[in-house]
């Protein structure tokens, strides 16, 4: 039996899932698809701007393919920077939780628009405690900006 204080125990928690996101964010960056292994579980969905991909290996390879879509400069790494803030996390049970945090998405590669922002957006995350780790099972990014098309 734990000797942690619940409250203590239940911060530990939410920061480790916090983490996920920071993870996330530096493996994608850096061009390190592998280190994707310790963000999301084996049959997780995301949504973003290049579509839905369900499963690891489809994960992997998408992120790995707009990867390679924005290293326009063929540097190897950091193509864009992903920067999340505001990370609120609920935990919802012994072994699941849920989160939102902001994206600030800047571009680094050479383009022709001198500003570095790429997009503004929320993800919408579900978390579930996976053989003692905490892996990101469901993600959905909302974009706020720019507006899609069609609906300013």
């Amino acid at each position: 039996m734990s000797m942690i204080n619940p409250r203590i125990a239940a911060l530990l928690e939410v920061e480790e899932i916090r983490q996920l996101r920071l993870r996330y964010s530096a493996s994608l960056d850096s061009g390190d698809i592998d280190g994707l292994d310790q963000v999301f579980a084996p049959d997780a969905t995301v949504t973003v701007t290049v579509g839905t991909m369900t499963g690891l290996p489809a994960i992997k390879a998408g992120l790995a393919d707009a990867f390679r879509q924005f290293d326009r400069d063929g540097r190897g790494r950091y193509p864009f920077m992903h920067a999340i803030t505001n990370h609120q996390v609920t935990l919802t049970g012994p072994d699941t939780a849920e989160g939102r945090c902001y994206l600030i998405d800047f571009e680094t590669a050479s383009k022709p628009d001198p500003n570095p922002l790429l997009l503004l957006g929320l993800y919408a995350d579900h978390y579930a405690r996976i053989d003692g780790a905490w892996r990101i099972i469901g993600t959905a990014l909302e974009v706020v900006w720019p507006a899609a098309e069609g609906t300013r």
